[in-house]
């Protein structure tokens, strides 16, 4: 099986070449080196990983955080604990960013309630509130 283009992984991934080209800059995957033909190739695993990195994206994970967990695979000693970790804290975080999300969704609702009784624009409780 010959071996991918860019075009190719992207489109392998679900993502655009300006993704691929993004993850090879932020050092998530590695750029290959361009052939005789002024093109580069890419090894088969490079769609899996981006796949990972989509995934972890999706469960809330930074770029950052993305790359420590990639960090991780290749330690054939290495345990589960260290992932296990980061995923905790991310799940804490995720918890307080809904504590944070929940509070504001009261105050606005508080905000609305106040607005329901007044018309002028120059007594509004919302606009009175971010001022």
């Amino acid at each position: 099986m010959t071996r991918p283009t860019i075009g190719q992984v992207a489109k392998r991934a679900g993502v655009g070449v300006e993704t691929v080209r993004f993850y090879e800059r932020r050092g998530l995957i590695e750029q290959p080196i361009k052939r005789n033909a002024g093109y580069r190739v890419y090894p088969e695993d490079v769609v899996h990983r981006i796949r990972f990195i989509r995934h972890a994206k999706d469960l809330g994970f930074t770029l950052n955080e993305i790359g420590e967990l990639l960090s991780l695979r290749p330690d054939p000693h290495g345990s589960c604990d260290a992932v296990k970790e980061r995923a905790e804290a991310k799940v804490a975080d995720i918890e307080e960013k809904i504590g944070s999300l929940t509070r504001m969704q009261h105050s606005l609702g508080r905000l609305i309630d106040a607005c329901e009784s007044r018309s002028e624009t120059a007594e509004c409780p919302i606009l009175e509130a971010l001022e």
